[in-house]
C-alpha cells in the first residue's frame, strides 16, 4: 500500500469540462496553425466556455467502443466503477473532433482539395469506431468572408463540401486568419460547446436506456454505476443541478448495497467519491449548509463500516481522508467568497482528519507489530498485471470476485500480511503533522487561540514521535506561554515533561536545566518521587555529570543522547547559564521589598529579599546579588556562600543560603545613599540567585525588577480575592502571599531644621511694588553653610502670569519687563545655631487674580551616617497665595456746562470732563498727583491742574476732578474723537518713602463730536432779587459758512416781567456774532423759570429749541426783596 492510496483520483477532484480534440493543426512548423492553437489555449478567462482542448493527429486511435449489449439477463458485473472510466471521458474520448483544413472558396484546385478534406473526415470517423462523437470541419481561409447570401460561389461550394464529407451545414465553419482571430475563435468555441452538449446529452440518454434491462437482484452494482455515469456526464454538460440530483441518487443506491467484509472497501470508496462530488457541487451552488449536512450524514453512515479487524487502520485512514477532503473543499469555497465563522470553519475538519490519522497510527502500531523474521510475501499479492486495479476499492488478489465466501483463505491471509507490512513503512507522523498544521492555520485565521494552542501541542508531540526534537521543542516552547498565563498547570506539566525529554535527547543543556527548574516548581503537578528524580538529575548536570535518561524514551534515541551528553562533559565550554525567570515558573520564588517608599539621605536605605523554595528537598544556593539602576550600590548587596552543587543540607544552621521547601527565608540589605541621588529613584533592576558552583556548572536565576515570575500576577490576584483565613505563623515567619513587591524607593533630602516665616500685607495691588519679608532662623546644632534663597512666582502656573509678574530685591526702583518672575539661588551666607536673618522681596503683579509664590531656602550641613561623614543639602520651601486686586476704580463722564450728561459734544463749544476715583483697596492709598494728557483733537478751556494732590483715600472713599475742554471742529469722525489719557500717580500710604509711586494710565473714552449751525450762550448774574432789574445778554454766533436767517421770540413767564424785543427776525453773517439784551424783572422769589427764548433757523429746520436749551440757562434763583434798614446796618457793620 502506498501512502497515497487514500488520495482521491485527480479526475474526480478536477472540474469536468467538455473534451474536444483538434486535428489537422501543425502547431510546430506552421505559424498560422500555431496562432490558432494559442488563441484556443492562452489566457482562458472565466467568461469563456468550459472546454478542454487537445491537438491530435488525424489518424489518432481513440479507445475502442465495446459492442452494445442487447440483454443483461445473464450479465453479472465485476465491480461498480472502473478505475479508468472518468479519465477516459475527460481526456481520451472526445465529445467533438474538429478537422482543420486550409481551403479558400476561390481555390483553383477546388475538386482535389474537397476530396482530400472528405478523406480526412472519413479517417477520423473510422478512428472513432462507432462512437457518438461529433465531427466538424473548420476551413482556415486567408480572406475575410462576405456576409451570408452575398457570395454565391461560397454557398454552392459549402453545400458541395458538406455532401462530400457527409456533414450537416451546422458542422462546417470558416476561420479567416485576420487581425480579429481571437474573436472568431471565441465564436467557434461557442459552436463547439453546443455540439459537445448534444453529445453528452446523447450519452446520458444512452446510459438511461440500459436501466430497463436491469433487475435489483443481480444488477445492484449497475444501478450505482449508471447513476454515477449519468451524474458525471451531466457535469461534463455543465448541468450541475441535474448532476447533483443524480449523485444524491447514486449515493443512496451505494448504501442500499449488501455490505460484507469482502466488498466493504469498494462500497466505502464509491460512497466517498459520490459524497465528494455532492459536497463540491453544494459549495459551487453556494449552499454550504447542504454540504455540511451531507458530509455529516456520510460520516454517520460510514463510521461503523470498519471491515476486516486485521485492517482496521485502513478504515481510520479512509475516515481521515474524508475529513481532509471536505476541509479542502470548504477552504476552496472560502477563497472563492464564502464566509465562514469561528464555530464552523475548515479547521475543525482538518483537526478531525488528524485525529483519525492518529488513530490509524495507533492501530497500525498494534496490528503491524510483526517480528523481524516475517518477510514480505513473494510474489507480491498487491501487484496486478496492468499495474492498476480494474475497479475502485477492490483487492488486487481477488479482483472482480463478488462472492461473500473467500475461495482462497490462504491468499487472503497473504494479502492482508502484505498490506500490514506496507503500512509499517508509512510515516504517520508526517501525515498527522500536515493535517494539524492545516488546522492550526485555519484556527489562527478565525481567531481561536485555545484551539490553535491545543493543536500545536499535538504537533509538537508528533514531531517528538517522529524524532524531530528541534521542531518539537520549538512548538512546545511557543505554546507554554499561553498555558502559563492562563494557569493550566496540568497541561503545562504534560508539555514540560515532553519538552524535558526532547532537551535530554538532544543534550541541550540550558533547555534541560530550564525545564527541570520549572518541573520542580509549584506549577508542576508531578508527584514527589518524579520531582526527586528530576532534582537528582539537575544536581548531576550541575556537577558536570550526565543525567539519567528520561522515562518512556526511544531506546536508540537514548543511546544517541548518552553519547551527546558524554561529549558535553568532555568539551570545555561555558559553564554559567543565566536564565530569566519572568517567562516561566521556577521552583524558587523571590520578592524584594524596600522598607519605605522613600528614605532621607541621612538614613540608611533598607530592604528585604524573600526567597521560598518549592522543590521536594532542601537546597543550598551559592550567591544572591542585587542590581540597581545605579550600579555603584550593587557591591553592597551581595550574599555569598561557598558550597558544592550537590549539597542538600540536613542541618539547616550550617548555611545562610539554604532554603527549606515551603519556608520563607528573609535577607536584609542596607546601604547609604549618595548625596547626588537626592531627588532620584533607586530601583532594583534585577536579582540573581546562583545555584551550583564554578567548579561544575552554575545556573544564574535572574528576576527582573523586584521579583515575580510568570505565575506571580495571577497568584497575587487570587490571594487578594480569597477570603480564606491564613494560619497563624511564628513571629519570625511571614505569609508569602502577604508580601507585596516594592522594587523602588525615592531618596529625598535630609529633613531641614530651620524655620521660614513670611510677612506681608495682602492683597497686592496691581502694578505696585508689593513687599514680602522673609525671615529665616536656624535651629540646627551646627553651622549651616551656603544658605541660598530662591523666591518668586511658583513654576508651572499660567504662562500669562509669568509674563506679568516680576520680582526684585530692590524696592526703590520700579520693575519693568526685563525683571524675572523667579529669582534663583540668592546667596545669603552662613547661619550659626539660633541665628536668623531677614530678606525683603518686592513683587510687581501686572494683572489681577491669584498667584502662588514660592520661597525656597537651601543650605549645606555636615552629618554622620553609619560612621561615614557626608555633606547633606537640605531645603525648605514655603508657598503663599496672594490675591492681586485693582487699587481703585476710575469713572469718567462728559457733562455740559450746566452739568447735564452728554452723549455727544458739539464742535468748538465748551464741555466738562469729570473723573471719579473710588478706592477699592483695603489699605489707605495716597494719590501723589494726577495729570490729564489731552489728545491733539482736544484743547483745554482753562489751566489743567491736579485737584487731588496728596489726597489720602480710605477704603470706599472717592476723589473727583473736573476739567473744562473744547473740541475744535474735526469733521465727521467714525467711532468718535480720542480724548486723551488720565494718569494717576499713587502708592500705599503705609509704604516707605523710598518706594516709588506707581503711575496708572487710564485711557479716556472717545466722544462723538457734532457741528452745530448756531451757538447761543447767555450772560446773566448768578442770582436775582425780587423787584430788581436783572440784565440778561444773549450771544448768537453763526457757526456755518452761510448767512443765517434767524427768527427770535421770547415767551413770557409768570415769574418775570421783561423789556426787550419780544419777536424779531435778523440775519447773521458767517462767523459773526449778534447780541440780544433783555432786562428781566423778577416778581417772585425762589427757583424760577426764565422767559423762554425760542430761535428758528430757516436754513436748518432740525435746530430745535430743545437743543438750544442745552446751552442757555432756563431757570435762576431769585432772592426775596431785602429791607433797606437791614442793608444799611449790614453796610455799617
Amino acid at each position: 500500500m502506498s501512502p497515497t492510496q487514500w488520495d482521491f483520483p485527480v479526475e474526480l477532484c478536477c472540474r469536468p469540462m467538455a473534451f474536444v480534440t483538434l486535428t489537422g493543426l501543425d502547431v510546430v512548423y506552421n505559424a498560422v496553425h500555431r496562432a490558432v492553437w494559442d488563441a484556443f489555449c492562452a489566457n482562458r478567462r472565466a467568461d469563456r466556455v468550459p472546454i478542454s482542448f487537445k491537438v491530435l493527429p488525424g489518424d489518432h486511435e481513440y479507445p475502442k467502443c465495446r459492442p452494445k449489449r442487447t440483454s443483461y439477463e445473464w450479465y453479472i458485473p465485476k465491480g461498480i466503477l472502473k478505475t479508468g472510466w472518468m479519465n477516459k471521458h475527460l481526456n481520451l474520448v472526445p465529445a467533438l473532433v474538429v478537422v482543420f483544413y486550409e481551403l479558400d472558396w476561390d481555390e483553383p484546385q477546388w475538386k482535389e482539395k474537397q476530396s482530400e478534406c472528405a478523406t480526412r473526415v472519413e479517417i477520423v470517423r473510422q478512428s472513432l469506431q462507432g462512437r457518438n462523437t461529433k465531427v466538424a470541419v473548420v476551413l482556415i481561409q486567408k480572406k475575410t468572408p462576405l456576409p451570408p447570401g452575398e457570395d454565391v460561389i461560397a454557398s454552392e461550394r459549402a453545400a458541395a463540401l458538406c455532401n462530400a464529407c457527409e456533414l450537416s451545414g451546422k458542422s462546417l465553419f470558416v476561420l479567416p486568419h485576420t487581425d480579429h482571430l481571437v474573436g472568431y475563435i471565441i465564436r467557434l468555441e461557442n459552436a463547439f460547446y453546443e455540439h459537445a452538449q448534444t453529445y453528452y446529452y446523447t450519452e446520458i440518454r444512452r446510459v438511461k436506456s440500459h436501466k430497463e434491462f436491469l433487475n435489483k437482484t443481480t444488477h445492484q452494482l449497475l444501478f450505482v454505476r449508471h447513476q454515477f455515469k449519468i451524474a458525471f456526464f451531466s457535469e461534463l454538460k455543465q448541468d450541475t443541478q441535474n448532476a447533483l440530483k443524480n449523485y444524491r441518487t447514486a449515493y443512496n443506491l451505494v448504501h442500499e448495497l449488501r455490505a460484507h467484509e469482502t466488498n466493504i472497501l469498494e462500497i466505502k470508496t464509491m460512497a466517498g467519491f459520490t459524497n465528494y462530488k455532492i459536497c463540491r457541487l453544494c459549495f459551487q451552488h453556494n449552499t454550504p449548509l447542504d454540504a455540511i449536512a451531507q458530509f455529516r450524514k456520510h460520516i454517520d453512515l460510514c463510521k461503523k463500516k470498519i471491515g476486516s479487524a486485521e485492517l482496521a487502520f485502513e478504515h481510520a485512514a479512509w475516515m481521515s481522508k474524508q475529513f481532509q477532503a471536505f476541509g479542502d473543499l470548504f477552504d476552496e469555497a472560502i477563497k472563492l467568497g464564502l464566509t465562514a465563522i469561528q464555530t464552523q470553519n475548515p479547521g475543525f475538519y482538518y483537526q478531525q482528519a488528524a485525529y483519525y490519522a492518529q488513530e490509524r497510527k495507533q492501530l497500525a502500531k498494534a496490528l503491524c507489530n510483526h517480528e523481524a523474521s516475517v518477510t514480505y510475501p513473494n510474489p507480491d499479492p498487491l501487484e496486478t498485471q496492468a499495474g492498476v486495479l480494474d475497479f475502485y476499492g477492490q483487492r488486487s488478489w481477488r479482483q472482480g470476485i463478488l462472492s461473500f465466501d473467500l475461495s482462497d483463505p490462504e491468499k487472503e491471509k497473504v494479502g492482508i500480511l502484505a498490506i500490514q507490512l506496507k503500512e509499517r513503512s508509512v510515516v504517520h507522523s508526517e501525515v498527522i503533522i500536515t493535517l494539524l498544521s492545516n488546522a492550526v492555520a485555519q484556527f489562527k485565521k478565525y481567531k481561536c487561540p485555545r484551539m490553535k494552542s491545543h493543536l500545536m501541542v499535538q504537533m509538537g508531540e508528533e514531531y517528538y514521535y517522529a524524532k524531530d526534537y528541534t521542531k518539537a521543542l520549538k512548538l512546545l516552547d511557543y505554546v507554554m506561554c499561553d498555558y502559563r498565563s492562563e494557569g493550566w498547570w496540568t497541561l503545562l506539566t504534560s508539555i514540560l515533561t515532553t519538552a524535558l525529554k526532547c532537551s535530554y535527547l538532544m543534550a541541550q543543556l540550558k533547555d534541560y536545566i530550564t525545564y527541570s527548574l520549572e518541573l520542580l516548581g509549584r506549577a508542576s503537578t508531578l508527584k514527589d518521587d518524579q520531582k526527586s528524580r528530576i532534582e537528582k538529575n539537575l544536581i548531576n548536570v550541575l556537577m558536570n555529570e550526565s543525567p539519567d535518561p528520561e522515562p518512556d524514551c526511544d531506546i536508540l534515541a537514548v543511546k544517541t543522547a548518552q553519547k551527546l551528553w558524554a561529549d558535553r562533559i568532555s568539551l570545555a565550554g561555558s559553564n554559567v547559564f543565566t536564565i530569566g525567570v519572568q517567562d516561566f515558573v521556577p521552583f524558587v520564588q523571590c520578592k524584594a521589598k524596600f522598607h519605605a517608599p522613600s528614605f532621607h539621605v541621612d538614613v540608611p536605605v533598607q530592604f528585604d529579599v524573600y526567597l521560598k523554595a518549592d522543590c521536594p528537598h532542601p537546597i543550598r544556593f551559592s550567591k544572591l546579588c542585587i542590581s540597581f539602576n545605579n550600579q555603584e550600590y550593587n557591591q553592597f548587596c551581595v550574599i555569598e556562600e561557598s558550597s558544592k552543587a550537590n549539597d542538600v543540607l540536613e542541618n539547616l544552621t550550617q548555611g545562610k543560603m539554604c532554603l527549606v521547601p515551603g519556608k520563607t527565608r528573609k535577607f536584609l540589605f542596607k546601604f547609604v545613599a549618595k548625596t547626588e541621588d537626592v531627588g532620584k529613584k533607586i530601583e532594583i533592576t534585577s536579582m540573581d540567585l546562583v545555584l551550583g558552583s564554578e567548579a561544575g556548572r552554575c545556573v544564574v536565576l535572574n528576576w527582573q525588577g523586584g521579583g515575580g515570575d510568570a505565575a506571580s500576577a495571577q497568584e497575587a490576584l487570587q490571594a487578594s480575592r480569597s477570603f480564606k483565613r491564613r494560619p497563624r505563623l511564628p513571629d519570625s515567619e511571614v505569609h508569602w502571599d502577604s508580601i507585596v513587591i516594592q522594587a523602588s524607593t525615592m531618596i529625598i533630602s535630609r529633613v531641614p531644621n530651620i524655620s521660614v516665616h513670611l510677612r506681608h500685607d495682602p492683597p497686592a495691588l496691581t502694578n505696585e511694588m508689593y513687599c514680602l519679608v522673609v525671615t529665616v532662623q536656624s535651629h540646627e546644632k551646627t553651622l549651616i553653610r551656603d544658605v541660598k534663597l530662591t523666591a518668586g512666582l511658583k513654576p508651572g502656573q499660567d504662562a500669562n502670569l509669568t509674563q506679568k509678574t516680576h520680582v526684585t530685591l530692590h524696592g526703590t526702583e520700579l520693575c519693568d519687563e526685563s525683571y524675572p518672575a523667579l529669582l534663583t539661588d540668592i546667596p545669603v551666607g552662613d547661619l550659626q545655631p539660633g541665628e536668623q536673618l531677614e530678606k525683603m522681596l518686592y513683587f510687581r503683579c501686572g494683572t489681577v487674580g491669584s498667584r502662588m509664590f514660592l520661597v525656597y531656602v537651601s543650605y549645606l550641613i555636615n552629618t554622620t551616617i553609619e560612621g561615614k561623614e557626608i555633606v547633606c543639602k537640605c531645603h525648605k520651601d514655603e508657598t503663599v497665595t496672594i490675591e492681586t486686586v485693582f487699587p481703585f476704580d476710575v469713572a469718567v463722564k462728559f457733562v455740559s456746562t450746566k452739568f447735564e450728561h452728554l452723549e455727544r459734544v458739539y464742535a468748538d463749544i465748551p464741555f466738562l470732563l469729570m473723573t471719579d476715583l473710588l478706592s477699592a483697596s483695603p489699605w489707605a492709598l495716597t494719590i501723589v498727583s494726577s495729570e490729564l494728557q489731552l489728545a491733539p483733537s482736544m484743547t483745554a478751556v482753562d489751566q489743567l491742574e491736579s485737584q487731588v494732590d496728596r489726597v489720602v483715600l480710605q477704603t470706599g472713599e472717592s476723589a473727583s476732578e473736573c476739567f473744562c475742554l473744547r473740541c475744535p471742529s474735526v469733521g465727521n469722525v467714525e467711532g468718535g474723537v480720542a480724548t486723551g489719557h488720565y494718569i494717576i500717580s499713587w502708592k500705599r500710604t503705609s509704604a516707605m518713602d523710598s518706594v516709588p509711586a506707581i503711575s496708572t494710565v487710564i485711557t479716556l473714552p472717545h466722544v462723538i463730536v457734532e457741528n452745530i449751525p448756531l451757538h447761543v450762550n447767555a450772560d446773566l448774574p448768578s442770582f436775582g432779587r425780587v423787584r430788581e432789574s436783572l440784565p440778561v445778554r444773549y450771544h448768537l454766533q453763526n457757526k456755518t459758512d452761510l448767512v443765517q436767517d434767524v427768527e427770535i421770540s421770547v415767551e413770557p413767564s409768570d415769574a418775570f416781567m421783561f423789556s426787550g424785543l419780544k419777536q424779531i427776525r435778523l440775519r447773521i453773517l458767517p462767523g459773526t456774532e449778534q447780541e440780544m439784551l433783555y432786562n428781566f424783572y423778577p416778581l417772585m422769589a425762589g427757583y424760577q423759570q426764565l422767559p423762554s427764548l425760542n430761535i428758528n433757523l430757516l436754513r436748518f429746520p432740525n435746530f430745535t429749541n430743545q437743543l438750544l436749551r442745552r446751552f442757555i440757562p432756563t431757570s435762576i434763583f431769585v432772592k426775596p426783596q431785602g429791607r433797606l434798614m437791614d442793608d444799611a446796618s449790614i453796610a455799617a457793620a
